[in-house]
């Protein structure tokens, strides 16, 4: 079966194909290329990306919104990014084992990716894999990121609507409204909410609020205890409303810009591969007085 065949059959609902459609994109393979020139944003999803500190709950956030939306009947879609290890270039990929409950349901699609390298807390190939689920025939496609700290602003070039997931023993609210996480948020959580101090969190987040420029659109402060499913409801009806209010030609600039770039850049280091820059570099070492600017310099000559 061809690509642009394979792609077809994934539009129809085949999960297979999508998953396998999947491979040829994030690898590079042949017809990858046919695939992508093949989608039409017209069909897409709306896409949600939720963040935050680790230990702060998204995967869990995220089994609670499975639960609720796939009881409705809602087709929903998972791109879970775990980090990939610098030292043996392999991936936990442990959002396979926390959202192992859903593998079976056939309203639930779930695929991880690693970062195999990237800083920014999404795969290197995140958009062009978020693009392909989205022209498939779900309702919502759920970003979750590695929760690396500030480098996830990368997702607000990504998402529709980004979520960002605290708790409430996250440390110092004005400290953290100040961090560029917080600055790319479209609805706030605060999740394990059933914990001290959890009430008083999130005052001070909507208090903090109010001291951003208008963007036409009020955050929402909106506290959920994942594990006791508490909260989602209201946590749904944001995400709704977000995507009610349309995004401005701003966002909309701002998200083809940063796709785009991502998309350019990824193109001009095609040939730069971690693993390879590494084994040179420990070929270098073994000679006498290794300088690092040096090697750089002969390395891309």
């Amino acid at each position: 079966m061809n690509a642009l065949d394979l792609f077809k059959q994934a539009l129809t609902g085949d999960r297979r194909a999508l998953a396998r459609a999947i491979t040829l994109v994030e690898n590079d393979l042949e017809g990858a290329d046919t695939i992508l020139n093949a989608l039409d944003p017209q069909t897409f999803a709306p896409l949600v990306g939720i963040t935050g500190p680790p230990g702060a709950g998204k995967s869990t956030l995220i089994n609670s919104l499975i639960n609720k939306l796939s009881s409705e009947g809602k087709k929903v879609a998972i791109l879970a990014v775990d980090p990939t290890s610098p030292f043996n270039f392999g991936s936990l990929l442990g959002d396979r084992l926390r959202m192992a409950e859903h593998f079976t349901n056939p309203l639930v699609f779930i695929r991880s990716l690693a970062t195999r390298g990237s800083l920014g807390g999404l795969s290197a190939k995140s958009v062009e894999i978020s693009d392909l689920v989205r022209a498939c025939d779900f309702d919502l496609v759920i970003v979750e990121t590695v929760g690396v700290g500030q480098s996830e602003v990368e997702i607000a070039g990504l998402a529709d609507t980004t979520i960002v997931v605290l708790v409430p023993e996250g440390g110092d609210d004005v400290q953290a409204i100040k961090s560029g996480i917080m600055e790319i948020a479209d609805i706030f959580v605060v999740n394990k909410s059933d914990r001290p101090g959890a009430a008083g969190f999130a005052r001070n987040l909507n208090d903090l609020l109010h001291e951003r420029p208008d963007s036409g659109w009020s955050i929402p402060v909106i506290k959920t205890a994942a594990t006791q499913e508490s909260g989602i409801d209201e946590l749904l009806k944001a995400i709704s409303q977000h995507r009610e209010t349309g995004l401005s030609n701003k966002r909309r600039l701002l998200l083809y810009t940063e796709k785009a770039f991502t998309l350019i850049r990824n193109a001009r280091m095609r040939d730069l591969q971690r693993i390879d820059l590494q084994q040179a570099i420990e070929a270098a070492m073994k000679q006498n007085q290794f300088q690092l600017y040096q090697f750089v310099k002969q390395y891309f000559k």
